[in-house]
């Protein structure tokens, strides 16, 4: 009896408390199932974006200045300059706002304590490049092969950004080098109706010239819930 309860204190030990910003998310070393995917609109928004395409050729200078004002992943603010009437303006929103998750991956993400007391998802499949971060709760920083990402202002969105209504913490690795730009930026967060998290990776190099050597971007969306937990598999019993 004594052994038994000297392996429970032991394995009690080696358990950790799951860092503040994977809370509500996952559980340590619990697979759950999670979906690559894009958001994708209406087929009928692509001819209100022909035409906004044709006006921003027509007035570059304008365009760049009045996208660089707005808010990014949300629709531009009507503008005649824009190329579209008001009844069409209105017509795109109201295609943008029947826009859709759609998953094109499935994976599996496990939250483990790593050395150093760190934390890593691992990740399957094409998510798999996330498994390179490791957390750092001390310091509430990422470390990734090409260095620290520090913390960046929380994103707070409404509904009309292209995910919806989300909110998650951020952070960014950035260094400028002989070889150009390099960026990469890391989110980890929920939907605001409570149903889905989402973990957001974007990593980017650009030439001293300015153009893109490598641009990757994954949105991963995952259920939230014990109900959405990988099962282990059982091994059938055999007959007698």
């Amino acid at each position: 009896m004594k052994i038994f309860s000297l392996l429970l204190l032991f394995t009690a030990s080696l358990s950790a408390e799951v860092p503040e910003i994977f809370k509500g998310l996952f559980e340590e070393e619990v697979p759950v199932k999670a979906n690559i995917g894009l958001v994708v609109p209406p087929a009928e928004i692509d001819k209100f974006m022909a035409k906004v395409e044709i006006a921003a050729r027509k007035n570059p200078e304008w365009f760049k200045e009045y996208s660089a004002a707005a808010k990014p992943g949300v629709p531009l603010p009507f503008h005649e300059n824009l190329g579209l009437t008001k009844e069409e303006y209105d017509e795109y929103i109201a295609l943008w706002a029947k826009r859709e998750f759609k998953p094109t991956e499935e994976v599996i993400l496990v939250l483990r304590k790593t050395i150093g007391d760190t934390w890593t998802l691992t990740a399957t499949g094409s998510a798999g490049v996330i498994s390179t971060l490791r957390y750092n709760p001390s310091k509430d920083s990422f470390h990734s092969p090409g260095g620290d990402l520090n913390r960046l202002k929380d994103i707070n969105t409404d509904e009309n950004h292209i995910l919806g209504a989300w909110t998650a913490k951020e952070w960014r690795f950035q260094e400028n080098s002989l070889l150009g730009l390099t960026k990469l930026n890391f989110a980890v967060g929920k939907f605001n109706k409570g149903e889905f998290g989402i973990i957001i990776y974007h990593a980017q190099e650009i030439s001293p010239k300015g153009s893109r050597v490598h641009d990757k971007s994954i949105v991963l969306r995952f259920p939230l819930g014990k109900a959405t937990q990988v099962k282990p598999q059982t091994k059938p019993k055999k007959n007698k």
